[in-house]
């Protein structure tokens, strides 16, 4: 069974086909007692289909950072 809470989706508007870059939004954290999926925890990963490999790009606290840092991935990966 296959269930979609839409905690993980791909970052729209970069111009970058290959690899897909994806945002993992609900991502509960045991250091972080009490909150459970909703840590505030952000993991940003290029993901390859055809090798099946994911590379980790960024983590961050939402706290401290309100979104990825999207020029730093088109930096990276747009070709």
């Amino acid at each position: 069974m296959k269930v979609d809470n839409r905690g993980i989706f791909q970052i729209p508007g970069l111009g970058i086909s290959c690899p897909k870059i994806y945002k993992a939004k609900k991502f509960a954290c045991k250091s972080l007692k009490g909150k459970g999926a909703k840590s505030g925890i952000r993991i940003i990963y290029a993901y390859y289909e055809k090798e099946d490999i994911i590379e980790l790009i960024e983590i961050y606290f939402k706290g401290d950072k309100t979104n990825e840092d999207k020029s730093r991935i088109i930096g990276l990966y747009k070709k």
